[in-house]
């Protein structure tokens, strides 16, 4: 299984999206400096995350989201998954 995911850092007040095989070892990497855009924060947490069978859909999922552009728009996916 593949993951799109939506993670959140209060201290920076910021999401970040992706897709990754593993979630959880994926927000380990965000949480411990591997990840360049969100090293500068170390309290991200999942917030919000999809399952696809491929890759590819993963990633597909992941770009249609950060083409909206839009804050409002991950928060509204974040508050209908709840």
């Amino acid at each position: 299984m593949y993951y799109t995911y939506i993670i959140y850092s209060k201290a920076i007040d910021k999401y970040y999206i992706g897709s990754c095989e593993n979630v959880e070892k994926r927000l380990d990497d965000h949480l411990n400096s591997r990840s360049t855009y969100t090293k500068v924060a170390k309290d991200w947490e999942i917030k919000y995350f999809e399952v696809f069978e491929t890759r590819s859909a993963a990633f597909q999922r992941e770009q249609q989201i950060k083409k909206m552009k839009s804050r409002k728009y991950i928060e509204n996916l974040i508050v209908s998954k709840n």
